[in-house]
């Protein structure tokens, strides 16, 4: 008699555990959809060239250091190279960019 009951108690937990996931994963596939972190910055160059944009354009944070930067600098210019097809506005927005984060310029704005 006590097998019984136990054997009912377990089904009718096992039902409910069942119940309960099937509600549960069919709440998360209606949850809306929000895009993870974009890898790329939209919207167009700001007219002088802020920190916040110049460590969007390289990929880094504002406070990295130095050896961050030129590392960021150069993975950035030789996928932008002009002399290897990439645009020359670019590479000067991303020189200009290593140039804010470095400290050697003082919102010059750029040469285009």
């Amino acid at each position: 008699m006590v097998l019984a009951i136990v054997a009912g108690a377990s089904v009718a937990a096992a039902a409910l555990g069942g119940r309960y996931l099937i509600r549960s994963w069919q709440a998360y596939k209606a949850r809306p959809v929000v895009p993870r972190l974009r890898r790329f910055y939209e919207g167009g160059f700001q007219p002088t060239m802020t920190r916040r944009e110049a460590a969007l354009i390289l990929g880094i944070r504002e406070r990295d250091a130095m050896e961050k930067i030129r590392e960021a600098h150069r993975r950035v210019m030789v996928a932008n190279h002009p002399d290897h097809g990439g645009s020359a506005y670019l590479a000067t927005k991303i020189n200009e960019a290593k140039d804010m984060l470095s400290g050697k310029t003082q919102n010059q704005g750029s040469a285009f």
